[in-house]
């Protein structure tokens, strides 16, 4: 039987990975190429004077030292990143005033100022890496330092340093949504309000494969080829070159092999894409660039980095009233994306039915790295809050942790349900979800286990988190399938894999509605030459989307090759059947294959409106959002003495919708139940605050989750099928993170609860649970904030 939808098919990938045969960006290599380095800012906001690029340009081997004036002179322009959602099933961002959206430009090199460091500011092309290098020490460039601010309350603050002095604030965003006055009189009705302000740290992403670029221009036909890794889809990348260089999207091909690793942070596309075009057009040659780690720390878009200020209204009973607060995002020196801050809003109430709430939503232009839309953008910051929010409650109040959540769920039977700021949930079972998740954490016997921990002198906590997701992405895919009479099958697909199994999963969706086998499937992307649209992974679409069109296009396979299957029969169309990869004649033995007939449709005797390759072909936009939800139980240990914290126990429960590979959906999870860990106990890019330096600019100051420091995950599928998906898919690759930061950081405020401790700030390093320890061992309730 082929191994189609539902069957945990391992990777077929994963042979050519492990032997070292990827095709990643920096694996291209072409005859005569020359090599870029990029000169960036060492000042996180300054101005610049002037650049003397001539002894770089003169030094041995150098082919072109390149700055801002001479992109304005070419006519280069800022990077149209498109940060304002557009799902029109999406919560808008409305400004308050009702005045436009700052759209805080995203230049290929800085003129004029510099806003952050690592802002690049030159280009030197030269024959070799090295040469390039010792060129760019000798390019003088001449900078008055000017003011800085790296927090984004600060940047709202008056008299703070303007970025964008023609704009004259920082404040890209100031929206508001929901019912303000039916939240303030559930506020004044409430028998119990909890505040939480907080701040959730920034991080990256920190891929396996650094991005890296070879830009090619053909004088003769004036087209520009970049061969990079582009997590966003070739698409995208290729219409945002082409604004950039200010040529039409034909003139560019964007060829993409494996991605390393992208998580969002190489959905939208990065300055050095177009500049290894542009300085190809330059030289007359190809023109490669690598990022360095040090320059991907800098450089990479950060994820992140939204500060809460929260309430949380409550009846007597526990049962939630209303929610507001003052979401504030840090945007970075660009306005890449606000969809962290749009989602996040729109999702506040996550799983609960509360009746209004209230939100504002701020996004706000700082001197640091541009920040955008990281795994599950805006979902997990605002799960954090409520979560934090609601155990903070129980303590307060006496309330069951588990029980409290139960009561306020949205029931089944309130399917579809609409929540206080107007996103429809198709369906789901959020009870039960909770249910078995506190069953394979094994809540219950959660007591015995705390009270071994104390004889060995550790603190042990319990956590649970629910979160839900709103999944959109890119609306529109592409499937192009043809069926080679050979005996394999070409799809073309506009999505692009970032390690998630895509030539598995795929594969098996083809074989599901053609019926052969996973092996004969072909899978085709990243290359603009062959995919005319789709999107990338982001948002959890590429399955949810991809299935789709695939099976539309395979739908025109069956209904094209059953007249050819008749006419080669000499049958009736109505009397030809197709199933498990065969047309046959009904209530008969007489059948040919899928790929007997893709060759009879290239042969004689086919009527003529039938000849030609036997290729189906769907194009389709499809808007309407899925709702993932996830329930994850996490069990910690705290030493008291270092403040070392330990996760040593961790459940999860997804539900997909439906899972085409259930092994890969399980591996999904357990890398996002990595990063939430990850950020919620180590993980942080931290800024100096009076000069702007990144100070978390290496791998010995960025702590990344190892597979030392983690347990094993006992994860579980759920499978609710979505009402709004033709297939019943919702997205299944985000939920892992989404109520990471909660569960993580609930368990953690409960071990040290002993301690009188209501909430700490992320991360929960060693450092900063020792010292709230220590602060409440003092007689004081201490909640650190974060850097």
């Amino acid at each position: 039987m082929p191994q189609g939808i539902g069957k945990p098919v391992r990777r077929r990938e994963d042979a050519r990975f492990l032997t070292g045969e990827g095709n990643y960006a920096d694996d291209m290599n072409l005859p005569g190429q020359a090599y870029a380095y990029m000169v960036r800012s060492p000042h996180a906001h300054a101005r610049i004077l002037s650049i003397d690029a001539g002894r770089a340009a003169g030094s041995p081997g150098v082919l072109a030292a390149l700055t801002g004036n001479d992109a304005a002179q070419d006519g280069l322009q800022p990077i149209p990143q498109r940060p304002v959602p557009a799902n029109p099933h999406e919560v808008p961002l409305k400004s308050r005033d009702g005045s436009p959206f700052l759209i805080a430009p995203h230049p290929v090199l800085a003129l004029g100022k510099t806003r952050y460091v690592g802002e690049p500011v030159a280009m030197v092309v030269a024959e070799t890496l090295w040469q390039a290098m010792d060129a760019a020490e000798r390019l003088a460039v001449e900078y008055v330092p000017l003011p800085t601010v790296v927090r984004s309350a600060d940047a709202l603050a008056p008299g703070a340093p303007l970025l964008w002095e023609e704009h004259d604030t920082n404040c890209c965003v100031d929206s508001e949504i929901g019912d303000k006055a039916a939240t303030e009189l559930a506020f004044a009705r409430a028998a119990h309000v909890v505040r939480l302000e907080t701040t959730i740290n920034r991080v990256t992403g920190v891929p396996m494969e650094p991005r890296a670029a070879v830009g090619v221009y053909d004088q003769t036909t004036a087209r520009y080829t970049v061969f990079t890794s582009a997590g966003g889809g070739v698409v995208r990348q290729r219409d945002d070159i082409a604004a950039v260089l200010g040529v039409p999207p034909a003139a560019i091909r964007v060829v993409s092999g494996d991605v390393g690793g992208n998580f969002g942070i190489r959905n939208s596309t990065c300055p050095e894409f177009a500049l290894v075009a542009w300085a190809a057009r330059r030289v007359g040659r190809p023109v490669k660039w690598t990022c360095d780690r040090h320059d991907a720390f800098a450089t990479d878009f950060h994820g992140r980095d939204l500060t809460s200020e929260a309430e949380l209204a409550l009846d007597e009973d526990g049962r939630f009233l209303a929610l507001r607060a003052t979401n504030t995002s840090n945007l970075g020196a660009s306005a890449i994306s606000f969809v962290p801050l749009a989602k996040g809003i729109a999702i506040s109430s996550s799983v609960y039915d509360i009746p209004c709430s209230y939100m504002r939503g701020r996004a706000v232009v700082t001197n640091t790295a541009p920040t955008s839309a990281y795994r599950s953008a805006g979902r997990p910051e605002v799960v954090f809050v409520l979560e934090r929010m609601i155990d903070i409650a129980c303590r307060r109040h006496g309330f069951d942790r588990l029980e409290i959540r139960r009561r306020n769920l949205v029931p089944p039977k309130a399917m579809p349900y609409r929540n206080p700021l107007g996103l429809v949930y198709d369906s789901g079972d959020y009870p039960a979800s909770l249910r078995r998740a506190a069953e394979l954490g094994d809540w219950a016997g959660f007591a015995a286990r705390r009270a071994e921990a104390r004889r060995r002198g550790r603190c042990r906590g319990i956590g649970v988190a629910m979160s839900i997701e709103l999944n959109t992405g890119a609306p529109r895919e592409r499937a192009e399938l043809t069926i080679d009479p050979s005996g394999t099958i070409e799809l073309v697909l506009g999505t692009m894999s970032a390690g998630q199994g895509h030539e598995t999963s795929f594969a098996q969706v083809v074989a599901e509605w053609l019926g052969a086998e996973p092996d004969r499937v072909r899978l085709v992307t990243g290359d603009t030459d062959r995919v005319q649209a789709g999107g990338g992974s982001a948002s959890a679409r590429s399955m949810r989307l991809g299935s789709w069109v695939i099976a539309k296009a395979a739908d025109a396979i069956v209904d094209k090759g059953r007249r050819i299957a008749g006419a080669m029969l000499e049958a009736a169309e109505q009397d030809i059947e197709f199933a498990r990869g065969r047309f046959v004649v009904k209530g008969t033995d007489r059948g040919i294959s899928l790929f007997e007939v893709a060759a009879g449709a290239v042969g004689d005797g086919i009527p003529s409106d039938l000849r030609g390759p036997l290729m189906g072909v769907s194009d389709e936009t499809m808007s309407i959002p899925s709702y993932a939800y996830t329930s994850s139980v996490c069990e910690v240990e705290v030493d008291p003495e270092t403040g070392l914290v330990k996760v040593v126990r961790y459940a999860s429960v997804d539900d997909c919708g439906r899972a085409v590979n259930p092994l890969l959906i399980h591996g999904q999870s357990h890398g996002g139940i990595a990063q939430g860990i990850g950020q919620a106990l180590w993980e942080q890019c931290v800024y100096d605050p009076s000069s702007g330096q990144l100070l978390s600019g290496s791998m010995l100051d960025y702590a990344l989750p190892r597979a030392d420091l983690l347990p094993g995950f006992d994860t579980e599928i759920s499978e609710v099928p979505s009402t709004t998906n033709p297939l019943g898919m919702r997205g299944g690759s985000e939920g892992g993170i989404t109520p990471g930061l909660a569960a993580v950081a609930n368990a953690v405020v409960d071990a040290l609860a002993e301690f009188g401790v209501e909430h700490i700030e992320l991360p929960t390093t060693p450092e900063r649970v020792w010292d709230t320890i220590r602060a409440a061992r003092r007689g004081g309730r201490r909640r650190l904030k974060s850097q």
